[in-house]
């Protein structure tokens, strides 16, 4: 990794002008998310293109759109996509999400989204749209892919610990449901910090796991090793 670029094994991801870097929230998401068998998929606030990528490797006939409000990260999503080997399957957007009207429904929609609700904000505007949920908040979020899924399609999302309820009670305002849960902790004995979570139309028992990342600092566990190795060079 430089400051400018992350090198995966099959695509690089250039984030120099974007607010948001890479990092393992995204690469959870892109690594976790129920691709297999999904036809369309949309990837909302894409930010460098990173988990669009992640899913255009992972299922090799799924159309991808990424849409972006922020037309800097926006066109580097767009430079991205167009160094790595899917250009012809991964579309990058620049749109707010409020008014995105694609022609089909999607399969899948992932999101990776801004999660600072009532934290100061940053003076930096770029970075400020990227980490708060002013522009892109969880009841727009779950009201938006209510009306863009298909009726067995997912929403799969990560989100901090802290904001799980919100997150939830936003989704079952337009009638999705918890299906998949995964607490996320950085090691043994430390706090959860992170939930996967994945929603459909389907009210039925949620299916719960845990990932634990590291057994010791720079000892990853076989669990992270396995979800993430078909991404990470060193894996």
């Amino acid at each position: 990794m430089t400051k400018s670029s992350f090198k995966f094994k099959q695509f690089t991801i250039f984030h120099d002008k974007c607010a948001m870097k890479v990092g393992t929230d995204g690469v959870l998401l892109g690594a976790w998310a129920p691709a297999d068998g999904a036809e369309r998929i949309l990837d909302v606030g894409t930010g460098t293109g990173l988990i669009a990528l992640q899913l255009a490797q992972r299922n090799p006939h799924a159309r991808i759109t990424a849409i972006e409000i922020d037309a800097a990260a926006a066109g580097q999503a767009a430079e991205n996509v167009s160094r790595s080997l899917w250009t012809d399957r991964v579309e990058v957007v620049c749109r707010d999400f409020r008014d995105y009207q694609p022609e089909n429904r999607f399969d899948l929609i992932v999101s990776n989204p801004p999660y600072f609700i009532d934290a100061l904000k940053c003076p930096d505007e770029q970075r400020c749209t990227a980490r708060h949920t002013g522009n892109l908040n969880y009841d727009l979020l779950f009201r938006r892919s209510a009306s863009l899924l298909k009726e067995q399609g997912i929403v799969s999302i990560i989100i901090p610990s802290e904001v799980e309820k919100t997150a939830i009670d936003a989704a079952w305002n337009h009638k999705l449901f918890p299906s998949h849960r995964v607490q996320v902790f950085t090691k043994p004995g430390k706090p959860c910090r992170r939930v996967l979570l994945n929603f459909g139309f389907e009210a039925k028992k949620c299916r719960e796991e845990k990932l634990c990342i590291e057994m010791n600092h720079n000892e990853f566990t076989p669990e992270y090793v396995a979800l993430t190795k078909d991404f990470y060079l060193k894996m």
